[in-house]
């Protein structure tokens, strides 16, 4: 931010700190609210505080005197990475400006690329109705260059990076195919990133698998359950395995898609006061449900799955959940890299909260692994999905 006239120092970094975290609130790490709206703080009390103008002082200190130069950022980021440290709690961290917008971008539900996937250079899989699948690309086609870029010493990230930075509105791509080399001119989109997998199985059960609480989450699980429903489905499983969690928001629209208006979805219990959160929408279906989750059902994941619990009566299989309790408020600085605190616990509608608790299951089941001589996987039989399909057929 750029110093103005007729403020003091104390003055200009109050500003900007009561500007970045007023306008920055933005995503967060496994779990988000956003019922907070004001710091809660006033202008007046952050000016009379004695440790914070101590804290001024001393940084206008160091820059000034210091025997070397120093970088003003990365000072700023050890400070703030230090307040949080500080605070010695699990899910409070800073996140750096990269971290922070592959965050961004996977939580939002859409990402700027072509649509492939890449893994050793190696084009995996090409996304329905993108930019790659009407270029020419193909599957195992081996990323040689972009923008006549090598690629061959760079990570897939670095890769994809290469693409994302780029401020032209195609890219070049350049693959080996065979014992040809082709060059690919392929635009530059925002494509939506899908969330979610389903299906319908045998005697008209659906199957949802939700990979994670993302911003458009909650109009891709309508049109699913729009679709299963047009098909005849009567039963549902939703499997929640390895779902580490997303936006509260995402949690709270989805549980209103099956819940009775009025219900209690999760309270957050605050340092001063516990907020009841309940549904205000008229949605509403009251077919059997049936979770499968595992020890990474965590976060957001953990309360759409209680709220059906405690609400439908939904069963538990599998394992028991992760146990993470805990909602994280963030904020975006001025830099692009974000710092989040855990601001509440959440407790489901009755009344517990399951922080390093988890959520137990109504029938254990576990996966069953093959190994061979040497410790590698040879097969896996999904009997977790195998309990649930049992189970909800007797429902």
């Amino acid at each position: 931010m750029k110093n103005k006239n007729g403020f003091s120092l104390l003055s200009i970094i109050i500003i900007m700190v009561v500007t970045s975290i007023a306008s920055g609130i933005t995503v967060g790490v496994i779990l988000t609210n956003n019922y907070k709206d004001t710091l809660g703080i006033s202008y007046e009390a952050l000016q009379n505080d004695e440790k914070l103008n101590e804290f001024i002082e001393l940084y206008a200190s160091i820059i000034d005197e210091y025997y070397e130069d120093i970088d003003k950022d990365e000072m700023i980021d050890s400070a703030v990475n230090g307040m949080l440290d500080y605070l010695g709690e699990t899910y409070t961290t800073y996140l750096n400006q990269a971290e922070t917008e592959d965050l961004e971008e996977r939580l939002s539900g859409y990402y700027k690329g072509v649509g492939i996937t890449i893994q050793d250079k190696v084009i995996i899989s090409i996304a329905d109705d993108t930019p790659a699948a009407k270029s020419g690309l193909q599957v195992n086609d081996v990323i040689v260059a972009i923008n006549n870029i090598d690629v061959s010493e760079k990570t897939n990230g670095e890769t994809g990076l290469i693409i994302k930075k780029s401020k032209e509105d195609s890219v070049l791509i350049t693959v080996a195919r065979g014992e040809e080399q082709l060059t690919f001119n392929v635009e530059i989109a925002t494509i939506p990133l899908p969330s979610i997998e389903y299906e319908m199985l045998e005697n008209n059960v659906g199957y949802l698998l939700i990979d994670t609480f993302s911003a458009t989450l909650e109009s891709q699980v309508k049109n699913a359950l729009s679709e299963l429903e047009g098909q005849g489905m009567e039963k549902l499983i939703i499997d929640l395995r390895y779902n580490t969690g997303g936006y509260l928001d995402s949690a709270e629209q989805v549980a209103s898609l099956f819940i009775k208006k009025g219900k209690l979805l999760y309270s957050l219990e605050g340092k001063d006061e516990t907020t009841d959160v309940y549904d205000k929408t008229t949605d509403y279906r009251d077919y059997p449900i049936v979770i499968i989750m595992n020890d990474s059902t965590a976060s957001a994941a953990e309360v759409l799955a209680a709220a059906l619990k405690d609400n439908n009566g939904a069963i538990f299989v599998g394992e028991k959940s992760f146990g993470k309790g805990k909602v994280q408020q963030t904020y975006t600085l001025s830099d692009g890299s974000m710092a989040k605190y855990t601001s509440a616990k959440w407790l489901r509608p009755n009344g517990e909260c399951i922080d390093g608790i988890g959520l137990i299951p109504d029938y254990n089941a576990s996966m069953t692994v093959t190994y061979d001589e040497q410790g590698v996987i040879t097969s896996t039989i999904d009997t977790q999905l195998s309990k649930a399909i049992e189970v909800i057929s007797a429902m």
